[in-house]
């Protein structure tokens, strides 16, 4: 039992001392690129998959072939001007990107294809094919 507690304390950035005294904590900081997000929804990602990744260049998206459901899916935004990506019918996604920066959202669970497109530029139009 010591062992498994030695283990399950270690693993959350705790340790304990073989007398069996109270476990430490310890703090630890990553210096990697962080990123901002400006939407209630929007998670801030550092680590981006490109089979789950939107791009936004130019006033284009550029989307996956198709996600899983589920799928957490990365939108970074390219361009010097924020944009949305929002779900055209029944809420499914709605995230505001900030320029340059990059934002996550929680694909639907339910497959199939969602348009979406830019609420804050009319001519930007997408598809997430969910599958």
């Amino acid at each position: 039992m010591s062992t498994l507690l030695i283990a399950a304390t270690a693993a959350c950035g705790s340790s304990a001392d073989t007398d069996g005294s109270a476990p430490t904590s310890s703090a630890s900081s990553s210096s990697g690129p962080s990123s901002t997000a400006a939407s209630a929804g929007a998670t801030p990602s550092t680590t981006t998959t490109s089979a789950t990744a939107i791009t936004i260049d130019a006033f284009a998206y550029t989307t996956p072939a198709s996600v899983p459901p589920g799928a957490m899916v990365s939108v970074t935004n390219a361009d010097a001007e924020a944009h949305t990506v929002t779900a055209d019918d029944g809420g499914a996604f709605d995230v505001t990107i900030l320029p340059g920066a990059t934002a996550v959202f929680t694909a639907p669970t339910t497959p199939g294809s969602y348009a979406f497109s830019c609420l804050l530029h009319g001519n930007m139009h997408g598809v997430l094919v969910v599958q």
